[in-house]
């Protein structure tokens, strides 16, 4: 009977090991998955740049670069505070894209902004921006805003600014 209890420990301790290794190595398995899992784009893991362009007048090109080590989706368009406004500027709908734009590491998302327009009023120029990523529901931002570095000297804003959703390409963000 002693040996028969023995065997019967030593087969429960094998199942147990040989499980937990199994179990461990699934979880290993799923590890390298969640961590390549896309995130949603913020501040912290983009570089987030202004430039002045020729055409069309009085825009501007917004690139976000992913600088972090995943992938992640710029939603929507990117609220936008020039200096210290207190409502983001507006999003230009018809520049909706079929999909989110996607960036792996290195790649840049695009947006354009229009500063001034003849219809507009009540402008001021504009010393700082302000950039807030949005989150997936595109009903607020997400993390901490990035800082943009606006042309020497600042731009003219009035009430007819607008910027475009993200673009996976300058040429479709400028195009509004």
């Amino acid at each position: 009977m002693r040996l028969t209890t023995k065997a019967a420990a030593t087969a429960t301790a094998l199942t147990a090991a040989l499980s937990l290794t199994v179990l461990g190595g699934a979880a290993s398995a799923a590890t390298p998955a969640a961590k390549s899992a896309p995130v949603t784009c913020t501040a912290a893991t983009t570089k987030v740049t202004v430039k002045q362009v020729d055409r069309p007048l009085n825009h501007l090109l917004l690139k976000a670069e992913n600088t972090g080590t995943k992938t992640c989706y710029a939603y929507g368009a990117p609220y936008l505070r020039f200096d210290e406004a207190q409502a983001a500027t507006v999003w230009l709908e018809d520049s909706k894209p079929q999909a989110v734009v996607t960036l792996k590491p290195g790649q840049t998302a695009y947006a354009a902004i229009g500063t001034s327009s003849p219809e507009g009023s009540e402008g001021s120029q504009a010393h700082k921006l302000g950039v807030h990523f949005s989150n997936r529901a595109m009903n607020g931002s997400v993390g901490d805003p990035a800082a943009a570095k606006l042309p020497q000297g600042g731009v003219y804003v009035d009430s007819s600014a607008f910027v475009t959703y993200w673009q996976t390409s300058a040429s479709d963000a400028l195009m509004w």
